[in-house]
């Protein structure tokens, strides 16, 4: 893909701020619409963040399966860890469009994501990678990796949400 093929940036932060809009809105069904139908979602180990889900043990590491199941169970009345579900704010900066691969475009972003759940607030900061692709003249989500800056899930250890 040439450098005239890519996104503009602000192609780009248009797919992020809406994926973040959707997500904090509980919005999760419309959420799936923006990825691709083999779309992955991972979130790597706070001491090993560039690893790899094959050979370490990742917090998250869905594939499209996974991910689909995921959200119909955040929806569901049996997620009794998000019954009634955390309100979230997301925060999304410094998007970069770094360029492609044969895999797809190459984005990058930093975020910090606000949880609030029974009177309390918890924060992730951290850095999205995305591979993204067109799909019918649209930008889709293909790969979405969060990587905490955290170093470590406070206070309960778990992320209960889509990071």
């Amino acid at each position: 893909m040439s450098t005239d093929q890519l996104p503009t940036r602000q192609e780009v932060e248009d797919l992020l701020y809406k994926e973040a809009a959707l997500l904090d809105e509980w919005r999760l069904e419309e959420w799936l619409e923006l990825l691709t139908e083999d779309a992955v979602y991972q979130v790597p180990p706070t001491d090993v963040p560039e690893g790899d889900a094959r050979n370490t043990l990742f917090i998250i590491a869905d594939d499209a399966v996974r991910i689909r199941s995921r959200v119909k169970q955040l929806l569901g009345r049996f997620a009794w860890a998000e019954n009634p579900h955390s309100r979230t704010r997301r925060l999304i900066t410094n998007v970069r469009v770094l360029g492609a691969d044969d895999g797809g475009i190459l984005v990058t972003a930093n975020f910090a994501v606000h949880r609030m759940r029974y009177e309390s607030v918890d924060t992730y900061i951290g850095r999205y990678d995305y591979k993204l692709a067109r799909a019918g003249g649209e930008l889709k989500i293909k790969e979405r990796r969060a990587i905490l800056d955290n170093e470590a899930l406070r206070p309960h250890g778990k992320i209960s949400f889509i990071l």
